[in-house]
């Protein structure tokens, strides 16, 4: 029997529901980054107060606060079914996205083959054909201009004896539709292929077992799934031999700094595994107990998903349908994630976003840093689109409130 989500519980994990300044004001820019749950606040006041201090070194402080981080790696990793040692936690996704491209420029020789899409997020494209002026050849697996869908039956032919890696997004953060990259995993491993998973616009949605991906590298940004202003890097442990170390030489004995070369933050850190913590309640809200983190994980995963589809086929009903309108992506709220984006007929998403703002409605519009794909959608960049995104918390109420500002803003 399904189990429904109780957003009242939800709710009452996150402060800013109660916040006095954000009171009517519907929350549909997730995507650009999701309000912090209470656990994760708190955490990081404690840290704080209590373990400002260096951490590892002798006093019971600064002990604690090296417990503190190295908790939340373990709890991260135990999501995430990764082992700890794999778990790196970066300034960014960007910044992430940049050292790893450092350190596969080191390896790759001359005339070695990068592929990217034209779907992606921009750090995990040009840091990659930046490595051009280096030899290495970039190649693009491109989207469908109608749809902005990648076909996976093209990439096949991209792949060559000289193909080193691949570069995707597991979720683009406009057309929002889900790549199949367990599927697209297994087919580049089976050509010799390196992966790069860019899961920052899926990861808020749920938190992916990345084992059964099968990628060689995940990432997401921790601040887009209710915790501090964090890259989650997973780089697995065979592919981290192959990289080596990127911080200082006489780090190489802590695997959990070789791709943090300017240092961890710790208070960032600790206070991360609040997520968990989060995550740990919301299951044992709704569940009976489990002893086996898979399924915990697939249950929260589930819980977040089934709250957030029935929002989502309101809202891509609703674009798809109106004469103003023009939705980019499917308008199947299976193959998607809780991100929409449009484009108005006779006015600059820049102007329909200000009145949605002025009527209580949080969100954004421009090229979200997805400019390849814009361009290869026809969609004008400098101007680029409305973007609404939400989450598991967010209400029916609120996203009535989004519609009826929607109509008054096209009317």
């Amino acid at each position: 029997m399904a189990v429904s989500l109780d957003l009242a519980f939800v709710r009452s994990q996150f402060p800013a529901f109660k916040e006095p300044s954000l009171k009517g004001q519907a929350f549909f820019d997730n995507a650009g980054g999701s309000y912090a749950c209470q656990a994760v606040i708190d955490h990081l006041n404690q840290y704080y107060r209590e373990t400002k201090l260096q951490p590892y070194h002798l006093h019971p402080a600064a002990q604690k606060a090296g417990a503190q981080m190295d908790l939340a790696h373990e709890r991260l990793a135990s999501y995430l079914n990764v082992n700890t040692s794999e778990v790196h936690l970066g300034p960014s996704t960007s910044q992430n996205t940049y050292v790893l491209a450092q350190a596969f420029g080191k390896i790759l020789k001359a005339g070695d083959e990068i592929i990217v899409t034209n779907q992606d997020h921009e750090a995990n494209i040009g840091v990659w054909r930046a490595l051009e002026a280096r030899g290495i050849l970039i190649k693009e697996w491109q989207v469908d201009g109608q749809t902005g869908s990648l076909d996976i039956g093209a990439l096949d032919s991209l792949f060559t004896e000289r193909t080193k890696l691949l570069a995707f997004t597991h979720c683009s953060n406009i057309v929002a539709e889900i790549n199949p990259v367990a599927e697209i995993c297994t087919r580049a491993k089976a050509a010799g292929v390196a992966t790069v998973v860019d899961g920052v616009s899926f990861a808020g949605h749920g938190l992916p077992d990345v084992d059964a991906l099968g990628a060689d590298i995940y990432l997401f940004s921790l601040y887009k799934a209710y915790g501090t202003h964090l890259g989650v890097m997973v780089v697995r442990d065979a592919m981290a031999d192959k990289l080596g170390n990127q911080a200082h030489y006489f780090n190489k004995a802590y695997r959990q700094k070789w791709f943090v070369p300017a240092g961890p933050d710790h208070a960032q850190v600790a206070a991360s595994r609040g997520v968990l913590d989060y995550f740990d309640a919301l299951h044992d809200h709704h569940f009976d107990a489990t002893d086996s983190m898979t399924v915990k994980a697939q249950r929260v995963r589930s819980l977040m998903h089934d709250a957030e589809n029935a929002l989502l086929a309101k809202l891509l009903g609703f674009v798809a349908q109106h004469p103003k309108l023009t939705l980019l992506g499917t308008a199947d709220p299976a193959k998607r994630a809780a991100t929409v984006s449009m484009i108005p007929q006779g006015q600059t998403p820049q102007q329909l976003a200000q009145k949605l703002v002025d009527q209580g409605i949080i969100c954004g519009a421009g090229h979200f840093y997805a400019v390849r794909l814009l361009e290869a959608m026809g969609v004008d960049t400098n101007t680029g689109v409305v973007r609404l995104s939400f989450v598991h918390y967010t209400h029916a109420a609120e996203m009535d409130q989004l519609i009826a500002a929607l109509e008054k803003a096209l009317a």
